[in-house]
């Protein structure tokens, strides 16, 4: 339990510097697409990693595992040391004070509010996913695995689109990501029904997802002047606290309904509540209008 509370501080510390070093190598009309690049690194990791320490695990035991985790952290860190800029950071230089003091501004408060909601509703869902899969959809144990892995190539591809997105308008891609994710989520007991249309919607499930990563963490990073690195891990922190309180409401559904497929549906709910608060802070930055620029850079952002 301690390793484990010590490899979430490196975790947490790692992505949320990370996204300020990616957005420092590009131009600023790319710095979305930049975050995603680098959480593409996340979504193979998971894709590939998983059942390559499974198998590792099975035919060498279970240490060796954990050996062959502790090598890939050192050749990230010489690669890390040798190839990034030392001078790739935001350079900011604000006290704790000052920094928190930025974190505290509403902006970036609601940005927060809307990861933690956003990604609560993603695992509302995926925490639960075999059961729904072997209960309801008929799927056997066997085939949970292949299933998974459709959910971490949509991941992958959602990833990359609203990175994409958020470069092209960073109000309209949160808008559109969250309501697609919201949708999903709101359809996914009618997919049930059906074990074609369930692959699908796993894999809708992880694009959508995912696809609001880059544009939540933009946002972050964009409204804590002097304190993104800060900012940037607070958010990731947020992903993990949706992580959390997602499995957390899925129990309580699951217990109070007794079904799984009551699931679905809160998890909408939450996405909603998420999409609503990214609309109010979006109207609150920008007046009554939600119509924006055609092309909206991350400067004008």
């Amino acid at each position: 339990m301690i390793a484990r509370v010590v490899t979430s501080l490196a975790h947490g510390t790692f992505f949320g510097v990370g996204s300020v070093v990616a957005t420092g190598l590009v131009a600023p009309d790319k710095r979305a697409s930049a975050i995603a690049t680098m959480f593409t690194g996340l979504t193979v990791a998971t894709l590939l990693g998983v059942p390559a320490g499974a198998w590792l695990g099975h035919e060498y035991g279970w240490r060796t595992t954990f050996w062959a985790i502790t090598g890939v952290g050192v050749l990230a860190t010489l690669v890390i040391a040798l190839m990034v800029p030392r001078n790739s950071g935001d350079g900011e230089a604000l006290g704790w004070r000052k920094s928190l003091a930025s974190i505290g501004r509403p902006t970036v408060l609601l940005g927060l509010l809307m990861t933690a909601l956003g990604i609560a509703g993603v695992f509302t869902v995926f925490t639960y996913i075999q059961p729904m899969l072997t209960g309801i959809a008929g799927f056997s144990q066997e085939a949970v695995s292949l299933i998974l892995l459709v959910f971490g190539v949509g991941m992958i591809v959602g990833n990359l689109l609203g990175g994409r997105l958020a470069d092209r308008g960073l109000a309209p891609a949160l808008i559109i990501t969250l309501a697609v994710l919201a949708a999903v989520l709101g359809l996914f007991p009618l997919a049930l029904g059906y074990q074609w249309t369930t692959v699908v919607f796993v894999g809708l499930l992880g694009m959508a997802g995912f696809a609001t990563v880059a544009p939540l963490q933009l946002w972050v990073l964009n409204r804590a002047e002097g304190a993104a690195s800060l900012a940037s891990s607070f958010n990731i922190g947020a992903f993990n606290l949706g992580n959390a309180i997602g499995a957390g409401l899925g129990g309580v559904v699951i217990e109070r309904s007794g079904s799984f497929t009551a699931v679905p549906g809160a998890a909408a709910l939450v996405a909603l509540t998420g999409l609503a608060v990214a609309v109010w802070a979006i109207k609150r930055e920008h007046g009554e209008s939600l119509e924006p620029a055609p092309a909206i850079s991350c400067e004008q952002e």
